[in-house]
């Protein structure tokens, strides 16, 4: 079984930074793509960044324009996201998430997820 324990959420100002972690256990991830997706009450979940944990690969949507970061540390088992130049739409819980193969953008894709940490981002 795989868990995943996201933290590092909180409240920031807008154009400030915040860095989620996601620390991963229970498998090998070498195969496995991870990823965070956002959502917002009353909502749909949707994706953010993704990398294959092999770490030769990341992509992400097409809303982020640079402000955010996918990395790991695969000697922490750690998955990272790193978030700049926040604005108040940023505002949601973030969950972490992995797939066993292949890529996925969705999160139907995705069979293991973490619960999520709270970003706002104040105005």
């Amino acid at each position: 079984q795989v868990q995943l324990v996201e933290s590092g959420g909180g409240l920031v100002q807008t154009g400030g930074s915040l860095r989620l972690s996601c620390a991963t256990s229970g498998r090998t991830f070498s195969t496995y793509t991870t990823g965070w997706f956002r959502q917002v009450p009353g909502k749909e979940r949707e994706f953010v960044a993704a990398m294959r944990w092999s770490g030769d690969y990341t992509y992400y949507a097409d809303f982020v324009k640079g402000r955010f970061t996918i990395s790991r540390d695969n000697a922490k088992n750690t998955l990272y996201l790193q978030l700049n130049s926040l604005k108040p739409e940023d505002t949601a819980v973030y969950y972490c998430a992995a797939k066993r193969y292949g890529l996925g953008s969705t999160p139907s894709e995705f069979n293991y997820w973490g619960r999520g940490t709270q970003v706002t981002v104040s105005s």
